[in-house]
């Protein structure tokens, strides 16, 4: 791995994009292994806006204290669109350099890597990169925090719809997070027994579903449970709706469970693998990494160039989507 021979007196943590259970638990393993380390650490508030605002903190042990289990992020987020002006990115680069803040340690999405690697390649920052997001779709890592979080809450609430579907024999569309991805909806749809899962990135099936349906209504199933991935924009399930009840004469309801999904306390395993990964944050930069990702991959976590994690996920669906099919009979 390329690494960086200067030495890391001081960096800073903040968080970008969209909020995922867990943030809090790689943010306290960021500060304690730095101060571990004899490392300086700062905490960003409301992420790149926050820099360039200068929104910039000292933080130290107690700073960091009962956090582990509480969802969202203390640091705060946003989503920053003038950071994609180099003009802008420059001026953070500045105030970095004022604070005298030798690295950055960034925990989010895509985008919010996005603007980390451009830093690091127009200002030399070392950055490294921690994955979260609820959607699990970076590249380069098989996990992100808040995933399973996302996931558990949201089977949580398919186990509540599914009592009051069977009770009043109807259908339920549950329109699950996943704007770009289904892995959510996947999921969800193997761990409740899902009849069928709408996919973001597919056109809707209605013959399939509808089929679906009907053969468990012949069986004497009363109730069904579809998961639809909300795609684009939120609502998609109403579409669904729409057409299930004027072309197919079903009786469907719908219910978009939205951003109960990113909030609530993190899972064990979400409290680990973050916290796991914000040790290892810190030891790459002492290391000398300077543009990396701390990765989950075959259970271990590793440090991959940021370059590997730009590339956009490859959804491989069939064999959860034949799971669900083959258990739906």
């Amino acid at each position: 791995m390329e690494a960086n021979t200067k030495t890391i007196k001081s960096l800073a943590v903040l968080c970008s994009g969209g909020d995922s259970p867990g943030m809090n638990s790689a943010v306290r393993s960021v500060v304690r292994t730095a101060i571990g380390l004899g490392i300086d650490v700062y905490g960003i508030y409301k992420g790149y806006s926050g820099l360039l605002e200068g929104n910039i903190q000292k933080l130290n042990l107690s700073s960091v204290g009962n956090i582990i289990q509480r969802g969202g992020t203390i640091l705060d987020t946003s989503r920053c669109l003038e950071f994609h002006t180099p003009e802008i990115r420059q001026e953070a680069a500045h105030i970095l350099a004022r604070k005298h803040i030798d690295a950055l340690i960034v925990i989010g999405g895509n985008g919010s890597f996005t603007g980390a690697m451009t830093l690091h390649q127009e200002h030399d920052i070392p950055v490294i990169g921690i994955p979260g997001t609820i959607d699990n779709d970076i590249s380069g890592t098989e996990y992100t925090i808040g995933f399973n979080t996302a996931v558990q809450t949201a089977v949580n609430a398919v186990d509540n719809i599914r009592d009051t579907a069977s009770a009043h024999a109807r259908t339920f569309l549950v329109e699950v997070m996943g704007r770009k991805s289904s892995f959510i909806a996947l999921q969800v749809g193997i761990c409740t027994g899902a009849e069928h899962v709408v996919l973001s990135n597919q056109a809707v099936d209605y013959e399939k579903i509808v089929n679906g349906i009907n053969k468990g209504t012949e069986r004497g199933k009363t109730s069904s449970i579809i998961i639809v991935a909300e795609g684009e924009k939120a609502g998609l399930s109403y579409e669904i709706k729409d057409t299930l009840m004027t072309q197919y004469n079903l009786s469907v309801h719908a219910c978009i469970l939205g951003h109960i999904q990113r909030g609530g306390s993190p899972t064990a395993l979400d409290r680990l693998i973050a916290s796991k990964m914000g040790y290892a944050a810190v030891q790459g930069l002492n290391q000398g990494l300077h543009c990396h990702v701390t990765a989950f991959n075959k259970g271990e976590i590793e440090m991959v160039p940021l370059s590997a994690c730009m590339e956009g996920k490859n959804e491989s669906t069939e064999a959860q989507l034949e799971l669900i099919r083959a258990l739906a009979i």
